[in-house]
């Protein structure tokens, strides 16, 4: 009987075949084929044209192009950038807006302002003090020159540091007399000892009083990323501290057909049922969202002078002596927090930059394991800009999977060697070879919308090493092509728990592909990131195609 259904399904129409293409299959063996065939959504076969043959309700010719699994963006916060584009003002400076100076800054602020209702909230994003020709953040001196009849309230490009306008404060009751919050600071002018308008990590502070965003809002911005990961090739996205809230918008989201991709959540420390087991309800009916695990932070950014460095900054903040960034919570709070969650089954993912902050959640990842050792964890550290060598071993050994942010090395790399790390420190930020020649598995992120998502970018970047003015930056730490795209498809899925149904085209997986115009292992490694997606495709179902 057996045998008679294996013949009758070798004989059956598979529902779409590709074939005449490049596949790169991101399997163990790294395997190149030509052909896959399709059925019911998943991948039936991977072979040769002669082996996978043309016995398909639609083939489709490949043309020559390269076909691989679709990509993941494996650590961001969908649909954040949404929801910037359609409802704030960007601030950001080259390479990713336009803005050069306090009075750019200012007019794009204006420019909302006056057609604004009188009292409503103007809202931006993206500014960088250190892409300002002044080299600093904007006080609520400069955002009164905005308004003061609308509160202000920007965030810095890291999403660690934000200002508002006098009235904003006001509203927030931030004052001389307000304490200084726990795990943040108010940035306080030591002249007056009035508040500057700079808040540092606290900013609910200010942020709780913002206008609630409705669902409508947050339905049009999902499509909007939608639309705009779909076409970078992207098929799963990892959104890094999910709340509860945003949960419920997902699975409204997806029962309206608003967002094409697949959404793993990392859902928000505060936001976490006791087990894995209780945050299953969670899931879509579809299993396009699912919990993956729990986000937490250890310290905040290097380039908001917020990340926990082991020794100073290379340039000292303005007022400031042998400074080196702060925890966000005392080691043994940490600790409690990751046992607890450790032991309810979770994955566990904690945002951590400076090195200081890297040796609290290894000693947070110890303890758990000591209380309640577990097997294959795979728990992660999120960003992981400046581990030691020693640290890594200490990776390897507990069997910690970084999620590297590579996009640092394009957008920042320049100035964490200038300003906040120096030459040597900045050389070796997301160390991929040293965690490579370890075996340790990672991921590459963009950790949008702090950059825009590119997974190809990610690639370039990794084999590159190539800072925004062209210069090489730590080049023992390049990789090679296929280790990045290893890190952005197969290892990404492995580092998900998703490697028995996602990133590799094997019999058996989801047939989620991203089809490119050249094949990457064969492209001069400078033109990685001009590599163009012509269709991105999940389930066997177009979701973008180039015209």
């Amino acid at each position: 009987m057996l045998l008679l259904l294996l013949l009758a399904s070798s004989l059956s129409a598979a529902d779409v075949i590709y074939r005449n293409g490049t596949v790169l299959t991101m399997d163990a063996a790294g395997r190149v084929a030509e052909a896959v065939s399709i059925e019911n959504g998943r991948i039936l076969k991977v072979g040769t044209n002669a082996e996978i043959g043309v016995n398909a309700t639609r083939v489709i010719d490949l043309k020559g192009h390269t076909l691989l699994p679709g990509f993941y963006a494996a650590h961001d916060h969908f649909p954040s950038s949404g929801l910037a584009a359609l409802y704030q003002v960007d601030l950001n400076s080259p390479p990713m807006g336009a803005l050069r100076n306090m009075s750019e800054l200012i007019a794009a602020l204006s420019t909302k302002a006056q057609t604004t209702p009188q009292g409503e909230w103007i809202i931006g994003r993206g500014y960088d003090d250190t892409l300002l020709a002044e080299r600093r953040h904007p006080t609520r001196q400069d955002l009164d020159r905005v308004s003061t009849q609308h509160p202000v309230y920007i965030v810095h490009t890291s999403g660690h540091l934000a200002a508002a306008n006098t009235k904003a404060l006001a509203i927030a009751g931030v004052n001389k007399s307000t304490p200084q919050p726990k795990g943040g600071r108010i940035r306080i002018d030591p002249a007056t000892g009035e508040p500057t308008g700079v808040i540092e990590e606290s900013l609910g502070l200010v942020s709780k009083h913002l206008p609630q965003v409705t669902l409508e809002q947050t339905l049009q911005a999902m499509r909007h990323d939608g639309k705009i990961y779909a076409a970078k090739g992207v098929t799963t996205t990892v959104v890094a501290g999910a709340s509860r809230q945003r949960m419920i918008e997902f699975k409204t989201a997806i029962a309206r057909n608003f967002v094409p991709i697949r959404i793993n959540a990392l859902l928000a420390g505060a936001a976490a049922p006791a087990t894995i087991q209780e945050a299953a309800g969670f899931r879509s009916l579809n299993g396009q969202l699912q919990v993956t695990g729990v986000k937490l932070f250890a310290d905040g950014s290097i380039q908001g002078y917020t990340g926990h460095l082991a020794a100073p900054y290379h340039q000292q903040p303005e007022g400031k002596q042998d400074y080196n960034g702060y925890a966000l919570r005392p080691r043994a709070e940490l600790i409690d927090q990751v046992k607890r969650l450790h032991q309810g089954g979770y994955q566990i993912a904690i945002h951590g930059n400076g090195d200081a902050a890297i040796d609290d959640i290894l000693a947070a990842y110890g303890e758990a394991q000591r209380a309640a050792p577990r097997t294959d964890t795979r728990h992660r550290i999120e960003h992981c800009q400046t581990p030691r060598e020693d640290q890594l071993d200490r990776m390897r050994t507990l069997g910690i999977s970084p999620s590297f942010f590579e996009a640092h090395v394009y957008y920042w790399g320049d100035r964490h060697r200038d300003i906040f790390l120096g030459p040597t420190r900045a050389a070796r930020i997301s160390p991929l070879a040293s965690a490579r020649r370890r075996g340790i598995r990672f991921t590459l992120h963009n950790d949008t919308p702090v950059t825009p998502v590119d997974p190809l970018l990610l690639v370039w970047a990794a084999v590159n090493r190539l800072t925004t003015s062209g210069q090489l930056l730590g080049p023992e730490q390049r990789i090679t092509v296929i280790e990045a795209l290893r890190a952005v498809t197969s290892d990404a899925a492995w580092q998900n728990h998703q490697e028995n149904e996602r990133g590799a085209i094997e019999p058996g997986h989801v047939a989620d592909f991203v089809i490119l115009d050249r094949n990457p292992l064969t492209t001069p490694p400078a033109e990685l990131r001009t590599i163009q997606i012509l269709e991105t495709i999940i389930s066997g179902k177009s979701i973008y195609q180039r015209q």
